[in-house]
């Protein structure tokens, strides 16, 4: 059986709640929707939330706007993956989803928001095949930047390598060869293999990214990791580095049948083009290896661009359910969307493919 998109699933979403990364304390009130009307089975994920942390789909802007004129933007819904800005369904369901499916959760979606006292509803990084699937002149359309690698057809890692100008391919190969030449070994785990003390010192890691890029702790503890050790073990992998016989840096993977998925990561010092190493290239490997579609590294992070990572374009849904703010909302989004094609355009010309391949 070939391993579905991870992050809709109950292994995932569970330990989410289990842990208490997500409840109604913290600001993300579960209120899932489940439906069988017709043998579907329809599951998707809805929380309440009073605030806009962990989304990665930025609406403070909008949130001031409310207060400005008296109004409150909080509570509102989402649909989305908690801490998680991966593109992919935000229905989960037996069979293929049909406009109709959309039509009955969309009923569900306006009746809870009115019965919570939602100011709207935002489902963040849908796939293309959702979006087409729900409609309405009221629902609003926000496009975003991500960097993908795309696997075309490589045989190996320097069968990638050979798709890249000069310049590039040799700055990825003077940055591989610094781990080498630094004495560090990778090891590439799955399963039982990824042992107690790798989780420990991986969520070490991961804490130490947070606290030094934003200067709190991450938003997952480590029970939501013990948990998903066991829930999610056929569709994880983790990379360690190592060096003198000692872990210094280590990086989290989720893949499915299709595309691999790098999360988070950390190191216990400063060493030269680790991060890369780690987050990218090792796992352009794992992509090839495994015949992997699309390799999806996380959110931002422009200098992927010369890496071979390149430009795709990530939508999120938003019902605004009072006129005159959707009306300027919607306004705004034109303009924005206009700049993020801008944004892309501009990528595309600075990626490290030879121009006749």
């Amino acid at each position: 059986m070939h391993p579905e998109y991870p992050f809709i699933s109950n292994a995932f979403l569970d330990p989410l709640e289990k842990s208490g990364c997500v409840s109604k304390s913290n600001g993300w009130h579960p209120n899932h929707i489940s439906s069988s009307e017709g043998g579907k089975d329809l599951f998707m994920p809805l929380y309440v939330k009073d605030h806009s942390m962990g989304e990665y789909v930025f609406d403070q802007l909008w949130a001031n706007a409310f207060y400005q004129q008296g109004v409150d933007y909080y509570p509102k819904l989402i649909t989305s993956i908690p801490f998680t800005p991966v593109t992919g369904t935000r229905v989960r369901c037996k069979n293929s989803i049909t406009k109709k499916d959309c039509e009955t959760l969309r009923e569900k979606i306006e009746s809870i928001c009115i019965d919570s006292g939602g100011s709207s509803w935002h489902a963040l990084f849908v796939d293309k095949n959702l979006v087409e699937k729900f409609s309405g002149s009221d629902l609003l359309t926000r496009t975003g930047i991500q960097y993908h690698w795309q696997n075309n057809g490589y045989d190996c890692f320097d069968d990638f390598l050979a798709r890249l100008n000069s310049r590039k391919r040799k700055m990825i190969k003077k940055e591989r060869s610094a781990i080498t030449k630094n004495l560090i070994t990778i090891k590439v785990s799955y399963k039982a293999d990824i042992t107690e003390s790798m989780w420990d010192f991986f969520f070490e890691m991961y804490q130490r990214t947070y606290l030094k890029r934003n200067g709190t702790l991450g938003y997952l503890n480590r029970e939501f990791f013990r948990l998903i050790a066991h829930s999610l073990s056929e569709q994880i992998c983790m990379i360690v580095a190592e060096k003198d016989s000692r872990m210094i840096g280590c990086a989290l993977y989720f893949f499915d049948d299709t595309k691999l998925y790098g999360r988070y990561w950390g190191s216990i010092d400063q060493y030269e083009f680790l991060h890369f190493e780690l987050c990218y290239y090792q796992g352009i490997e794992l992509a090839i290896k495994n015949n992997l579609l699309v390799f999806d590294a996380g959110a931002q992070g422009e200098h992927k661009l010369l890496r071979g990572f390149e430009p795709i374009k990530t939508v999120s849904l938003h019902w605004i359910r009072d006129e005159r703010f959707r009306s300027a909302i919607s306004d705004f989004l034109i303009k924005e969307r206009a700049a993020v094609e801008r944004q892309i355009d501009l990528c595309r010309t600075v990626l490290p493919y030879k121009r006749h391949a």
